[in-house]
């Protein structure tokens, strides 16, 4: 069974990208009894309101027939910034160089927190150097990423 984000993502992507926007990523957190979904858009510019205004209400319409998320919610749609979080692979592999700050889903070395230089990301893993010191993570594992102040356009 699909979690919320990935049903989330699976009714929203076509609609974004007919709007001529990237998808880059969903994020669904609970805090309390208040819940908020996320959606992250990019482009080869700059995101603008108009693009999250429009964005916005296309897939509100969608979520309310759809239901993926039980509940009340808030929708936020923005670009995801300077300090943008990592979901895929791919969108790690465009930082290699950069700095980012990524908490596991399980502690490692004693550890959920980490922040380091991605040296290599593969398959299935992200290589972080941290101070010199290489540290594998499965991307399976990690729980939240996001780079650290860049202000570098990504290479797509």
């Amino acid at each position: 069974m699909k979690t919320s984000v990935a049903l989330v993502t699976d009714i929203v992507q076509p609609t974004v990208e007919a709007l001529g926007l990237e998808l880059w990523g969903v994020e669904h957190i609970q805090q309390g009894r208040y819940s908020v979904l996320r959606i992250f858009i990019d482009n080869e510019d700059t995101v603008n309101l108009t693009d999250c205004e429009k964005v916005s209400r296309q897939i509100s319409a969608l979520l309310d027939v759809e239901d993926p998320i039980s509940g009340e919610y808030t929708l936020e749609v923005s670009s995801p910034g300077l300090e943008r979080p990592l979901f895929k692979l791919d969108q790690f592999a465009q930082y290699i160089g950069d700095e980012v700050k990524i908490k596991l889903r399980d502690p490692l070395e004693g550890r959920r927190k980490f922040t380091g230089v991605i040296e290599c990301v593969s398959e299935d893993t992200v290589s972080l150097n941290m101070e010199g010191k290489t540290l594998e993570l499965e991307h399976a594992e990690i729980e939240k990423a996001s780079i650290v102040n860049s202000e570098r356009i990504p290479t797509r």
